[in-house]
């Protein structure tokens, strides 16, 4: 993947499926909505078959793993047919296990320091998180200049109308939103919903 992950839709949604059924329907309503980009959390035991369906039905979907919060997550999030992963933090460990799947990845980071030692590993891209609760915008820019290199996709707590205020940043590329997916709308099979609400999110940049 040459292009950045930062840099491809304004907005990744986060998705969190309870059936595998929800699967496919939501990845294409994103794409119908002009949202090409899935982070499916694997927070649910459904999540890696997910993924599988996703990546063999929606090929012009790029589908994500995202919660990788172990070596194996990373490793089977890989296996079962993941494009990029996504942890809410990172070590050491973690931060070599998902570099070994070759994929794209943003860790998790929410300090200056944690920030730090994801640079050190030559890694610039990364995930804030829990954006909100740990400082939001004012927390963001105030790291545009002890550490410029870092670019952010900040997750956690960001809504609609807040998600223009981080993308206006100079340190931010895209933000991650649950609230493309809503619980109920998976839950009601509300796919035109969800391409409503993707739609509204894609232009967030324009």
């Amino acid at each position: 993947m040459s292009e950045s992950l930062l840099d491809r839709v304004p907005v990744v949604p986060v998705v969190v499926v309870d059936s595998l059924e929800q699967a496919v329907p939501v990845a294409r309503a994103l794409v119908d909505g002009g949202l090409p980009v899935i982070e499916l959390t694997l927070r649910t035991p459904v999540a890696l078959d997910a993924i599988r369906a996703i990546a063999a039905e929606v090929p012009e979907i790029l589908v994500g793993a995202g919660t990788v919060t172990s070596p194996d997550l990373a490793e089977q999030a890989a296996k079962a047919g993941a494009q990029f992963l996504v942890s809410p933090g990172a070590t050491p460990t973690l931060l070599g296990a998902m570099r070994e799947t070759g994929l794209p990845f943003l860790p998790g980071t929410a300090t200056v320091s944690e920030v730090l030692a994801v640079l050190e590993t030559g890694q610039t891209e990364m995930k804030f998180f829990p954006a909100e609760a740990s400082g939001g915008v004012a927390y963001l820019s105030s790291l545009t200049t002890v550490t410029p290199a870092a670019r952010f996709c900040p997750t956690g707590g960001i809504r609609l109308a807040s998600a223009p205020t981080y993308l206006a940043l100079a340190n931010v590329g895209c933000v991650g939103g649950t609230w493309i997916t809503p619980a109920s709308a998976l839950a009601e099979g509300a796919w035109g919903e969800v391409t409503r609400l993707a739609a509204e999110a894609a232009t967030l940049r324009d």
